[in-house]
């Protein structure tokens, strides 16, 4: 059976977050664990479904379902990991092109979750559900990188906090098509679900705030080799801010062209660099993820270095 939870909130000081009253208010839920039960539709404040990013002033009504973790059996699998490091809270893994990070329908035994499951035994975190254990955010099953595993519920509640507030540093690296007219910029436009095909995001005035800074690092015959740094951290977000610059990425076949004029899975992009507070020592951490085969080659066959 579901968790069934309500409460009245008192007179406030000042305005206070829905997500940050609520985190302190029932501590065992993460805000990440939060707005993901917001999203479902299982978060009211006096009989609406709010934004977690509601300000609270008192006298509201607030229920939240908290469903049972439905069991799931899954599979650890010895797949070879990429690890970039690894301690006794965290583990840095070089995601390998075409790998899924968690199942979902059709990827039950290929994924990182299957992956570090076998690596790490049940030495994982657990706050973001059975499904998805240590997993703290995720890339897409063809963009390549850095991704942080935690071992621990206290090193995954540090660090999704820290994605919270956007202070987790996150390059990346990416071929985008055609020449872009700056050399350096800044796409800040807010993304949403398309309103026509749900796989797709899209810029959407009432979307969520969403900034990519991107770098021309090299230009290319007919391409442009960037560098981006994510402000925010938004599904697609690159891909989609470049598409909108009339620039997708190459080999892109969601936002960019069908056809590619090259053997590719996917678009280019590479999840390059990772840096973050450590969550025990405190001390800053940086890690670098080298670029794949595919994309070095590729760089050279289009007259980079």
């Amino acid at each position: 059976m579901s968790d069934l939870r309500s409460l009245t909130v008192p007179a406030l000081e000042a305005p206070t977050r829905l997500d940050k009253y609520l985190a302190a208010a029932w501590p065992d839920i993460s805000r990440s664990r939060l707005q993901t039960l917001a999203e479902e539709g299982r978060l009211c404040v006096n009989g609406k479904q709010p934004k977690v990013s509601l300000k609270l002033k008192g006298g509201e009504v607030i229920t939240l379902e908290v469903p049972e973790p439905e069991p799931c059996d899954i599979r650890p699998v010895d797949m070879p990991l990429d690890i970039i490091y690894e301690d006794d809270d965290i583990l840095i893994i070089n995601k390998p092109k075409d790998m899924v990070v968690h199942p979902s329908a059709g990827h039950t035994d290929d994924t990182l979750v299957n992956a570090i499951l076998y690596h790490c035994g049940d030495q994982l975190s657990g706050i973001n559900g059975i499904m998805r254990p240590g997993i703290v955010h995720r890339i897409d099953k063809d963009t390549t990188g850095s991704l942080i595993i935690c071992k621990n519920d206290k090193a995954h509640q540090f660090l999704a906090d820290k994605l919270k507030v956007h202070d987790i540093e996150r390059v990346y690296r990416g071929i985008v098509i055609g020449h872009l007219k700056e050399e350096s910029g800044t796409v800040d436009k807010p993304l949403g679900r398309d309103k026509k095909d749900r796989k797709k995001q899209a810029v959407d005035p009432n979307g969520r705030h969403a900034v990519t800074h991107y770098r021309v690092l090299q230009r290319l015959n007919g391409y442009d080799d960037c560098e981006f740094r994510l402000e925010t951290g938004r599904t697609h977000q690159i891909r989609v801010h470049m598409a909108s610059l009339g620039h997708p990425l190459l080999g892109d076949p969601l936002y960019g062209p069908k056809k590619c004029p090259y053997p590719l899975t996917g678009q280019t992009l590479h999840a390059a660099v990772i840096g973050f507070e450590h969550p025990t020592t405190h001390e800053a951490v940086r890690f670098e993820a080298e670029l794949p085969a595919y994309y070095k080659a590729l760089l050279k066959k289009l007259g980079g270095v």
